[in-house]
């Protein structure tokens, strides 16, 4: 159920982006109040920055999950269905994916080359590396 005015956890609310931090994000919610979405609650996906999902003054929707230490209203916006993953441009679209997938790459290259090591190291070779 959608609310304005009051806030209470559990609700789901309308916002807008206020400004983007390198942990999260603060939001202006419907009737005023503030918000707060930790970066850890924006996306099912893995999200490396915060801009690559939200943008000042992109509307928001979600669910309000509790309260911050400064008093803000804490929203999670993964249980929703997000228009931003649509608004989010073509180009930025590819370059999270090649990210994803040179990440990838790297993770595997490293232990591929630390298994040839270790098959060297047992043949009593040393590596060059």
């Amino acid at each position: 159920m959608w609310e304005v005015g009051r806030v209470k956890v559990g609700d789901y609310v309308k916002g807008k982006v206020v400004k983007t931090l390198k942990y999260g994000a603060v939001l202006e919610l419907e009737g005023g109040e503030k918000g707060f979405v930790h970066i850890s609650k924006i996306s099912k996906d893995y999200v490396e920055k915060v801009e690559d999902f939200l943008k000042e003054g992109q509307e928001i929707e979600g669910k309000v999950i509790g309260k911050t230490k400064d008093g803000k209203w804490e929203v999670t916006l993964k249980e929703m269905n997000l228009e931003q993953r649509e608004e989010m441009s073509e180009e930025d679209k590819k370059k999270r994916d090649f990210e994803k997938k040179l990440k990838r790459f790297l993770k595997e290259s490293d232990a591929k080359f630390s298994e040839y090591r270790k098959r060297m190291e047992k043949k009593g070779r040393r590596s060059r590396w």
